[in-house]
């Protein structure tokens, strides 16, 4: 007994315990010896211990699907399992040994007698506990941001793709197209057009392309306008009419626009004249196309800053809810097209700024609603309800997706650390956790309603944390 005392003397977590504390640790603990392989302990099943390790290795791991997530890899003089003022009941983890493993449990029945008698022992074991704590906190924070930030990547890839691959493409085509405008310009030249005729042409373009109200038509009103303008455009005898009545149609021309057109130019110049504004508003097109492609970069890029304050120090600030949400669909956006899902946001008008960390406010709908579209997918289809309201001194954030919704038999574990219903590589299990946390650190609540066919996460937060009290 007395060889196993000087072991646990060598122990630095327990460096400072008097050494009789130490023999009457030993005399209320027993030494069990572990195969390659064997378990100390496993998840869920009732905690025990503590347990110092006196020689060998045993690895920490989670269940997840029918793989192990390895958690961590204790060597000898570390110390694992019931620590003193501890509120676990189960074990968290499972415990293997890594080879041939020498261990002493103490009998956790007598804990109480510990904290009663033996301070510094306590104190020591305590010390653990606050240590673990806190690394396990950092961790997950740092996880949390990871998985944030892997999603975002995910969906920034799809999202900069497509204007980033029009803006090529556009570009070749401008740069095809204006190559034809010196064969164009000859043969203007040579039209022989007076001053007043070709101010007045140029003059009907502008007001043209200046309009703002131009009406939205539909597939059939589109189509009925191009046949009249096919039909007068033939009428003048002007080359390549469907293709000019198709993009006059884009442009809103009207017949009282051709009319003024066919006032101003004499015979031999209309369908001279008539192409080339196809070509002056083809290429017009392809700059609207290449600054809505930009415009789309830019916007994403915008997002991209507002979210990632997740990386911007850990002072509370002036936080507002719609952008919030907004650039998280935003990022979001190519997995609710391929999940084929509707958004539709109810959002209340002069709602407060919350003081809050917004960029994990931005981990919190991030995971609520990829969790949503991830419900939905067996449907291929869905729609998710973003309402926002005030409550009192709340922000009241609800999301609603028709997703198959919960079991009622796991409805009370989806806040739990690792637990998740996903494929083995699709999930963490620490999505609802860090939602929950991440609220619980605003003096917030997050709550849960499901049916099949109807799930709801209701977040508030409030208006000014500093003012509430402690939960």
């Amino acid at each position: 007994m007395v060889q196993n005392t000087e072991i646990l003397q060598q122990f630095d977590a327990l460096a400072a315990v008097p050494e009789k504390q130490l023999q009457w640790l030993e005399e209320h603990s027993k030494i069990v010896d572990y195969e390659d392989g064997e378990f100390i302990s496993i998840e869920h099943n009732k905690i025990d211990g503590p347990h110092f390790i006196l020689d060998g290795r045993v690895a920490l791991f989670i269940k997840q699907g029918n793989e192990n997530r390895e958690i961590g890899l204790l060597a000898k003089g570390s110390i694992f399992g019931y620590l003193p003022y501890s509120r676990s009941v189960n074990a968290g983890v499972n415990s293997q040994a890594i080879g041939k493993v020498k261990i002493m449990s103490f009998n956790t029945d007598e804990i109480r007698i510990m904290i009663r008698d033996h301070f510094e022992l306590t104190q020591a074991l305590v010390h653990i506990m606050n240590n673990r704590v806190r690394e396990f906190t950092a961790l997950q924070q740092q996880n949390d941001k990871m998985a944030a930030l892997g999603k975002l990547a995910a969906g920034l890839a799809h999202e900069i793709n497509n204007p980033a691959a029009a803006l090529v493409s556009d570009s070749l085509s401008l740069r095809q197209h204006l190559q034809l405008d010196p064969a164009l310009f000859k043969e203007l030249t040579s039209l022989h057009l007076e001053a007043f005729q070709i101010d007045g042409v140029l003059d009907e373009l502008m007001k043209i392309l200046a309009a703002t109200d131009k009406p939205t038509l539909t597939l059939k009103e589109k189509s009925k306008k191009e046949e009249l303008i096919t039909d007068w455009l033939e009428t003048q005898n002007i080359d390549n009419a469907e293709e000019i009545a198709e993009v006059f149609v884009d442009f809103n021309f009207t017949l009282e626009n051709l009319k003024t057109f066919e006032d101003l130019l004499p015979v031999h110049a209309r369908s001279p004249i008539f192409n080339w504004l196809l070509n002056i508003l083809v290429t017009e097109k392809m700059i609207q196309d290449i600054q809505v492609s930009s415009k789309r970069i830019s916007e994403l890029i915008k997002s991209i800053k507002i979210y990632t304050h997740m990386d911007r120090g850990s002072e509370k600030m002036s936080s507002d809810i719609h952008d919030s949400i907004r650039n998280t669909l935003s990022i979001l956006g190519y997995k609710l097209r391929k999940g084929n899902v509707e958004v539709d946001e109810r959002y209340e008008e002069n709602l407060p700024q919350v003081m809050a960390y917004t960029g994990q406010l931005n981990q919190v709908w991030t995971n609520l609603i990829d969790n949503a579209l991830d419900s939905m997918e067996i449907n291929q289809k869905g729609k998710i309800i973003i309402t926002t309201e005030r409550d009192r001194e709340f922000v009241k954030v609800t999301i609603n997706d028709n997703g198959p919704g919960i079991p009622e038999d796991i409805k009370p574990n989806i806040f739990d650390p690792f637990f998740t219903t996903k494929d083995v590589g699709k999930g963490t299990g620490m999505g609802l956790e860090t939602v929950q946390r991440i609220i619980l650190k605003h003096k917030g609540s997050v709550k849960v309603q499901s049916v099949p066919g109807s799930t709801t996460f209701t977040v508030c937060i409030p208006i000014n944390s500093n003012n509430i009290n402690n939960l």
